[in-house]
């Protein structure tokens, strides 16, 4: 039987969604392009009109979840917080928020191989996300003299590094690594540490 998304002719995100049903449950190698076509209640030769294969699917399903993701990290960043570290943390919070909320775009994004230079509009979006942590990175550091100053990249990287993995270990569900403290919590102290190493932030903070 045919998926809503195609009857109402809307066959590519019918096939995007399939796409992502297919990677929460089999995972991004786990399943194939017919499979993708089947779920979507099309024949295979109807993915060809508007995906090249597989990996064009997934970088499709990548590129909007990275739309997601920049938006929530966008928001999270631009609230009304009271310090450059509380407005930094929060961007922490939004990728915890963004791995739970969307697992099948967070998949296809970060655990798939599809680099994000695939594409010109997935890297101009996957950038825009990038951007907002690296921008947080660059506030919380004003206050150091240039010649001390770590660079934002770096520190941004670092944090990201982090939060991907307080998500892979602690935040969704992987066998045998239930963690006694929530993920948040988990994040934020590692965030605090490493941010007081670099002299970023007073070490009472």
């Amino acid at each position: 039987m045919a998926k809503s998304g195609y009857h109402h002719g809307n066959l590519r995100e019918a096939l995007v969604s399939a796409c992502l049903r297919l990677i929460e449950e089999k995972g991004p190698t786990g399943f194939t392009l017919s499979e993708a076509a089947r779920e979507a209640g099309v024949t295979p030769a109807a993915v060809y009109r508007h995906f090249e294969g597989r990996d064009d699917l997934i970088a499709e399903a990548a590129r909007q979840g990275y739309e997601v993701f920049a938006d929530m990290m966008e928001k999270a960043y631009g609230a009304n917080h009271a310090t450059a570290l509380k407005a930094f943390e929060a961007t922490g919070r939004a990728y915890l928020s963004f791995a739970r909320q969307f697992p099948g775009h967070y998949v296809a994004m970060f655990e798939s191989g599809i680099s994000i230079q695939r594409d010109p509009h997935l890297s101009a979006v996957a950038h825009r996300a990038l951007g907002v942590m690296e921008k947080a990175a660059m506030n919380l550091s004003a206050h150091i003299p240039a010649d001390r100053r770590p660079p934002a990249r770096m520190v941004s990287a670092h944090i990201w590094a982090m939060s991907h993995g307080v998500v892979e270990l602690f935040a969704r569900g992987s066998p045998g690594t239930k963690s006694p403290f929530p993920p948040e919590d988990l994040l934020e102290t590692g965030v605090g540490i490493y941010l007081r190493g670099l002299g970023l932030i007073p070490a009472d903070k």
